[in-house]
C-alpha cells in the first residue's frame, strides 16, 4: 500500500507539473478577425494585378511582337532576329542613335556643370538666395511640351531671337539652328538644359548644405583657398549626388519624346530623330509594328542597363 500511495502521489505531481508547463493555446481567431486581417490585401489585389498585367504583360507582348512579322496589324509569325537586323540597317535608326548620343552627352554634361555652378553660387549665402532659387527652379514646373513649344517660338528665325536682333539693327545676325539639319539637335539640348538645370541645382544644393562645416573650417585653418576647398574637399564629397543626378538625367535623355516632338517633331526631315520618336513613327505612322517593337525593346534594354546597376548598388549598400 505505501508503494501504491507513493506511486499515486508521484503521478499526481507529474500531472500537475505537465499541466503547469503546458502553455494554454489561445483561442482560434474568429472569422471576422481573420477577414479584417486579410481585407487590406484583398483590397489591393486588383490594383497589383492590373499593374502587373498592364506593365509587365505589355512589356512581354512588345518583346513577342519584336520577333514577329507584324506590320500594320499584329502578326505572330516568328521571324527571329529579322526585325532587329532591319532596325540596325535603317539609316534613320542610325541617325536616331547618333542624336541620342549627342543629346545625352551634352544634356548630362552641361546640365551637371551648370547645376553645380548655380548650387555653389547659392551656397555662398547671397542676399537674394530665395528669389534666385525660385527663378532657377521654375522651369522644372513646366512640362517638356510647354518647354519645347516656348523654345520653338524663341528659336524660330522668322519670329524669335534672329528676327528680334535684326530689328534692333544687326541685320547680318543669323541663328537658324532650328531649321538647319546639322545643328537642329543642339536646339533640343538648349531647351533640355534650360529646364533641367534648376532641378540639378536643387540636388547639389541639398548635398552642399549637408556637408559638415567642421571639414570646411579645418581646411580654412590649413590655409586652403575657397576654390581649392570646393575642388579638393566639397565636390569629392558629393559623389553620391553626382551618381544619382547622372542616373536621373540619363533616364530623361532616353525618354526625350515630348521635348523633341514639341520643338522639332523630328525634323527637318528626320535630322533630330531619337529612338523614342523613331519608335512612334514606325509603330503609329508607318505601319511597321514589328520594327517599332524592336526599337522599343532596345530602348528598354538601354534603360535597364542604367537602372539595374544603380538598384543593385543601392540594395547592396543598404544590406
Amino acid at each position: 500500500m505505501p508503494t501504491l500511495r507513493s506511486f499515486l502521489i508521484a503521478l499526481a505531481a507529474f500531472l500537475l507539473y505537465r499541466a503547469h508547463m503546458t502553455p494554454i493555446s489561445p483561442p482560434a481567431p474568429s472569422f471576422a478577425a481573420r477577414l479584417s486581417r486579410w481585407m487590406p490585401r484583398i483590397a489591393l489585389a486588383p490594383s497589383f494585378t492590373l499593374a502587373f498585367v498592364f506593365i509587365y504583360g505589355l512589356i512581354v507582348w512588345n518583346g513577342v511582337l519584336s520577333f514577329s512579322a507584324s506590320r500594320l496589324l499584329p502578326n505572330y509569325e516568328f521571324v527571329g532576329w529579322a526585325q532587329y537586323a532591319t532596325l540596325f540597317d535603317s539609316e534613320r535608326w542610325v541617325v536616331a542613335l547618333t542624336n541620342l548620343g549627342i543629346f545625352s552627352a551634352l544634356f548630362i554634361g552641361v546640365g551637371l556643370a551648370l547645376g553645380l555652378g548655380l548650387a555653389i553660387l547659392l551656397d555662398q549665402k547671397i542676399r537674394a538666395e530665395g528669389a534666385l532659387r525660385t527663378i532657377y527652379l521654375y522651369p522644372m514646373a513646366l512640362s517638356f511640351i510647354v518647354t519645347g513649344t516656348a523654345w520653338k517660338w524663341i528659336l524660330n528665325p522668322g519670329l524669335g531671337l534672329e528676327h528680334l536682333v535684326q530689328q534692333w539693327g544687326w541685320t547680318s545676325f543669323t541663328f537658324d539652328w532650328l531649321v538647319n539639319p546639322d545643328k537642329a539637335i543642339y536646339t533640343v539640348v538648349i531647351a533640355g538644359v534650360w529646364q533641367s538645370a534648376g532641378f540639378v541645382m536643387a540636388l547639389f544644393l541639398a548635398g552642399l548644405r549637408g556637408i559638415d562645416d567642421s571639414i570646411i573650417k579645418a581646411a580654412q585653418i590649413d590655409g586652403a583657398s575657397l576654390p581649392r576647398i570646393y575642388w579638393r574637399v566639397i565636390i569629392p564629397s558629393l559623389r553620391p549626388v553626382f551618381f544619382s543626378t547622372l542616373l536621373v538625367l540619363a533616364h530623361i535623355s532616353i525618354k526625350s519624346f515630348d521635348l523633341v516632338m514639341a520643338l522639332t517633331a523630328g525634323g527637318p526631315g528626320f535630322a533630330t530623330d531619337v529612338p523614342a520618336t523613331f519608335m512612334y513613327a514606325m509603330s503609329f505612322s508607318r505601319g511597321q509594328i514589328g520594327l517599332g517593337a524592336a526599337s522599343a525593346t532596345v530602348m528598354l534594354c538601354t534603360v535597364a542597363a542604367i537602372v539595374v546597376p544603380y538598384l543593385y548598388s543601392e540594395l547592396r549598400t543598404k544590406k
